[in-house]
């Protein structure tokens, strides 16, 4: 047994009260901050009741605490350490004859266990939170609102349909990309001709079809005709391709490999779909990396000095992997790297570089 039940139990539960204590911090100051955004956009676009502008802030807290989490293992395993190490706890330890792997073994436990639960269990709820707080926000502040939201581009999307193939674009989208506003449709006939340009004021996604509303039809040599509501055949179907055009953070986990493969029979570009299901699915090795990053500069003793810089470093190093996790994220989303690669490197690069630098601190 690598350690006393007792010592085991008490070890674990100081890294679990300090990265639940980290994770409370941080929801308390998001909550406020984007409840006075709400509040700033309710003053801005007309009166929204308070009681919405609650919902809105409460279902789409879980989904900014999901960002967090891996700098809440990082943060709550130093302030759990430092804490052992201040009352010398960790020398008592290590003069019973404890190594370095033993009395952090329940801390890496907690880090993988949290890692776990967050990509099974808490995912799939920040997941469906947010789809939910979309909706109330876009019934809230109208389409104008989601228009600033998404101005810069908006959304294109290539598809396929039984009377050929279309490309797609809207100014902004809502309720996991179901709900388009700004719709501009160009669309060609089996041979791959031009054969109708639509602009409509509003599409949803139904089985097998985009429903355009208020949608004015311009065919070659023809004047433009308007129609109160306009059918586009799609291949894409609301229950298997949800995000084609809105955000991959509104998509559990268990959803995603599904969605992946209904994509590619759509034709639709699955890279970000992919770097989001490796990056949820390293996310346990995250956690567990960032407990080995914490031990790296936590564990020198108090009487030796110089431990204000060492936590420090070990946040600097913290914020430098999660910079390097967003660049290679984005590289697997420009399709430069594979998604798992994109997903994976950086994790292993922070294990290898802690494991070693552990290994060397104890054992010379």
């Amino acid at each position: 047994m690598i350690a006393g039940f007792t010592l085991t139990r008490y070890i674990a539960r100081m890294f679990i009260v300090a990265i639940v204590t980290t994770l409370t911090v941080c929801a308390l100051l998001i909550f406020m901050i984007d409840f006075v955004e709400l509040l700033r956009m309710a003053g801005k676009y007309g009166a929204v009741p308070g009681t919405t502008l609650l919902r809105i802030a409460l279902l789409r807290l879980p989904a900014y605490i999901e960002f967090l989490i891996g700098f809440a293992v990082l943060v709550g395993s130093i302030s759990a350490l430092i804490y052992l190490n201040r009352k010398s706890e960790l020398a008592v330890m290590r003069a019973g004859g404890m190594s370095v792997w033993q009395f952090l073994g329940p801390g890496l436990f907690v880090g993988l266990a949290v890692g776990i639960f967050a990509m099974a269990v808490f995912n799939p709820l920040a997941s469906r939170g947010r789809a939910t707080s979309e909706k109330l926000y876009a019934k809230a502040f109208g389409n104008e609102a989601n228009l600033l939201r998404a101005q810069g581009g908006g959304s294109w999307i290539r598809q396929n349909g039984a009377d050929g193939e279309s490309v797609l674009g809207a100014a902004a989208a809502s309720n996991q990309g179901l709900t388009l506003t700004g719709v501009l449709v160009f669309a060609y006939d089996r041979e791959g001709h031009f054969s109708e340009r639509i602009d409509a004021g509003s599409a949803e996604l139904k089985d097998g079809y985009w429903e355009l509303q208020d949608a004015w039809v311009t065919r070659l040599g023809q004047e433009p005709e308007k129609f109160k509501s306009y059918l586009l055949s799609t291949y894409l179907t609301p229950d298997r391709v949800q995000d084609a055009l809105g955000t991959v953070f509104s998509i559990s986990f268990w959803d995603l490999p599904e969605l992946i493969q209904a994509a590619d029979k759509a034709k639709l570009s699955t890279e970000r779909l992919r770097v989001q299901y490796q990056s949820l699915l390293v996310r346990p090795m995250l956690c567990l990396a960032m407990v080995l990053l914490a031990a790296t500069v936590s564990l020198r003793s108090f009487r030796s000095g110089g431990i204000q810089t060492m936590v420090a470093t070990g946040m600097i190093g913290g914020v430098g992997f999660f910079l390097l996790s967003e660049i290679a994220r984005q590289i697997g989303i420009a399709g430069l790297a594979p998604a798992w690669v994109a997903a994976w490197m950086p994790v292993v690069l922070v294990l290898a570089i802690s494991t070693t630098v552990l290994l060397h601190q104890e054992d010379g």
